[in-house]
Parts: C-alpha cells; sequence; structure tokens
C-alpha cells in the first residue's frame, strides 16, 4: 500500500512539473501580448518566439487586433513565420561607420584617437619614361617629389596605425606609402605616375607595399609594414602625383617615424 502510494505521488509531481514546464514554454497570442505590455523590445521578443514552441492565431482579424494592441510588424513576422515552421529572418548587422568625417589621411595617437594628418605641399617634376611590362607595355613618366624641409613637424613612435578615408569611388591601391629622402633643406622621392603600384619602382623607386583593411565603407586601416626603419615617410594620395605635365604641384601627408 505504501509503495502504491508513493508512486501515485511521484506520478503526480512528474505530471504537475511536465504541464508547468509545457505552460511556460508554450507561446501564443496571449503570450506575446504579455512581453509586449511588459515592456520588452522587439528583438528579445522575435528571439522567445524563435527559441520556444508556439502556435499563434493569425486570422487578418487576429493580425489587426494584435497591430491595435501594439504588437509591431517585426514581432508579428516572426510569429508568421513560426507558424510555417521556421524562424524569423534575423534583421540585418548595422553597417559599420567611419570614425571619421572627412576625406583625408589619418593617425591612431596615443590616447587610440584618429587624428588628421596635415599635408605639406610637394613640388613634382616628371623626368625621363618607364617601360612597365606587366601593364602591356604602356609607357609611364617617372616622378620626382620635391618637399620643403629637412624632416616632417610630426614624429611619431612604432606601430604607426594610418586611416585612409578615401573619396567615393577612390581605393586605398591608388594611394602611395613613400619613404623620403633628406637633403639639406628638403625631402624628395621617386614614384610611378597614376599611384596604382605599391611595389617599388626599381634602382630609385621609393614606393612601399602595405597591408590595408577595410573597417567601414570609404575607411582603410593601414598597418607599417613589419621592420620599417625610422626614417622620412609620406602618403600620396591619388591626383596628387603631378599627371603628365613636367612641372605641378600637390599635396602628400607626411610624418618622421621616430623608433
Amino acid at each position: 500500500m505504501l509503495v502504491k502510494l508513493r508512486f501515485l505521488v511521484i506520478t503526480a509531481c512528474l505530471v504537475f512539473i511536465a504541464s508547468t514546464c509545457h505552460a511556460q514554454q508554450v507561446m501564443d497570442n496571449a503570450a506575446v501580448l504579455k512581453l509586449e505590455k511588459a515592456g520588452l523590445g522587439d528583438d528579445l521578443i522575435v528571439s522567445t518566439i524563435n527559441g520556444q514552441p508556439g502556435h499563434y492565431s493569425l486570422s487578418t482579424d487576429d493580425m489587426i487586433a494584435l497591430k491595435k494592441d501594439g504588437v509591431s510588424d517585426k514581432v508579428i513576422s516572426a510569429m508568421v513565420s513560426k507558424n510555417a515552421g521556421g524562424s524569423a529572418v534575423a534583421p540585418p548587422p548595422i553597417a559599420a561607420v567611419a570614425p571619421v568625417d572627412e576625406v583625408g589621411v589619418y593617425y591612431k595617437d596615443k590616447g587610440g584617437n584618429w587624428t588628421f594628418l596635415m599635408p605639406e605641399v610637394v613640388n613634382f617634376k616628371t623626368g625621363g619614361v618607364l617601360k612597365n611590362l606587366a601593364s602591356g607595355g604602356l609607357i609611364k613618366g617617372d616622378v620626382n617629389g620635391h618637399i620643403r624641409g629637412v624632416t616632417s613637424t610630426l614624429d611619431l613612435n612604432s606601430p604607426v596605425t594610418i586611416l585612409l578615408y578615401v573619396p567615393e569611388g577612390t581605393a586605398p591601391t591608388e594611394y602611395q606609402l613613400l619613404k623620403l629622402h633628406q637633403n639639406a633643406d628638403s625631402r624628395e622621392f621617386r614614384s610611378l605616375t597614376g599611384g596604382v603600384l605599391h611595389a617599388s619602382t626599381g634602382a630609385g623607386g621609393d614606393q612601399i607595399d602595405f597591408q590595408y583593411s577595410k573597417i567601414a565603407p570609404r575607411a582603410y586601416q593601414v598597418l607599417l609594414p613589419p621592420g620599417t626603419v625610422p626614417g622620412q615617410y609620406g602618403m600620396l594620395p591619388p591626383g596628387s602625383n603631378g599627371g603628365t605635365v613636367s612641372t605641378s604641384a600637390g599635396k602628400i601627408y607626411t610624418f618622421h617615424l621616430v623608433e
């Protein structure tokens, strides 16, 4: 008799627990309204609908009633999808926003902030021509750049992180990272017109290959290559390389790598 009584008690407890769990997990219109009136956000309600079993009354009148009670289209769509045996489509990820709002070149300061790198004037003189076999025999001018002053006013310590915020339709590969050579009262470099090659232009070529990563639309983070030695450097933007004119002027973003 005692064994039978224990069996009945245990059975009753299991039935009670099962019914309680079922009541907690099965979602319906009333459960959604309860979450809505409790002030929960749409994303949390949708996650609950997707994560728990449920069945919803979704006739035209039912959906109108849900709408009048403040249930959003996003939540109602999740209920419809759940009835169909699926789950609501996750909202698209929020697009990354560029950390700056003006086209230019920036460096990350000691506080981790992006600081605008002030450009200097560079004067160009187009020299001889260089045949680039990889470009199908195109002839390109060899450009010499001349910047007044023996050093940049900006001293940076390694590691240097640069941000290119480029104009619409411009690729980061159109920028040139250049090693500048110091003279008595100026800095100079040799480059190619076009600004589409990072590789050295051969003897006297001062372009440095660099890697970049896109962090937002039109925003690219650049790290100086490992082993970059201290000295004078510049980032030459597209359109500032002299073109085909024998002499011209443009701008270059310069810095002095201290160590």
